[in-house]
């Protein structure tokens, strides 16, 4: 649990948080307090992901810079609208998403995005699941192609739940969809892989989405 002492500034909150999540929320009271070196900390923590989801969203990497810039100077404006710090995942994740959307029409982006993947993480997601087992022994030039050729409505939550490590439940809130939708679709998104994968097309995934539509 985190600790209040108005006496002292956010590093005692921060100290006294016994996991990531709780630092993040401590950032958070802190910099909603008007301690701008709190959001500073928040910013080195998160920047990784935003820029993920911004990059997953409109899939332009020259305006990638600009548009995470604007995530953040949003969220310093932005801060008291959020009423409840402990949902901050979710909050942000909204912001970024909107901010990446903004930033090219609905054409650039499907025509564009692209998921930010780096070998490191496709490795660690092939491994952490039962059913991406099947998988490993593709060569991982094509478990890139397969993942980035997922229909959005399976890449999204794939990536978030795989490469960014985040529960169903904050998947969820972020979606605005129930748990069992996450689950469902993460449960898709695996299948048209290992399907992407075996028939050696990473647009499989997109045709087999639209004969079960």
């Amino acid at each position: 649990m985190t600790r209040r002492d108005s006496s002292n500034s956010f590093e005692v909150d921060v100290i006294t948080a016994e996991a990531p999540e709780e630092i993040d929320h401590a950032l958070i009271v802190a910099a909603q307090r008007g301690e701008r070196r709190a959001l500073d900390s928040f910013v080195r923590r998160n920047d990784r992901w935003v820029r993920g989801v911004v990059y997953a969203t409109c899939g332009n990497g020259a305006q990638l810079d600009d548009v995470v810039q604007h995530v953040w100077t949003r969220v310093w404006e932005q801060l008291g609208t959020l009423a409840d710090p402990a949902r901050w995942r979710g909050w942000l994740y909204a912001l970024a998403r909107n901010a990446a959307i903004d930033a090219g029409t609905q054409a650039t982006r499907r025509r564009k995005r692209q998921v930010p993947l780096d070998q490191a993480a496709v490795r660690a997601a092939v491994d952490s699941e039962p059913a991406l087992r099947l998988i490993r022994a593709e060569q991982e030039k094509r478990t890139l192609a397969a993942i980035k050729g997922l229909p959005e409505i399976y890449r999204e939550p794939f990536v978030l739940r795989h490469l960014q490590d985040w529960s169903y439940a904050q998947i969820a809130e972020a979606l605005g969809m129930p748990v069992d939708t996450v689950e469902t679709r993460l449960v898709r998104a695996r299948r048209l892989l290992r399907q992407a994968l075996s028939d050696g097309r990473s647009g499989d995934g997109r045709n087999d989405h639209e004969r079960h539509a």
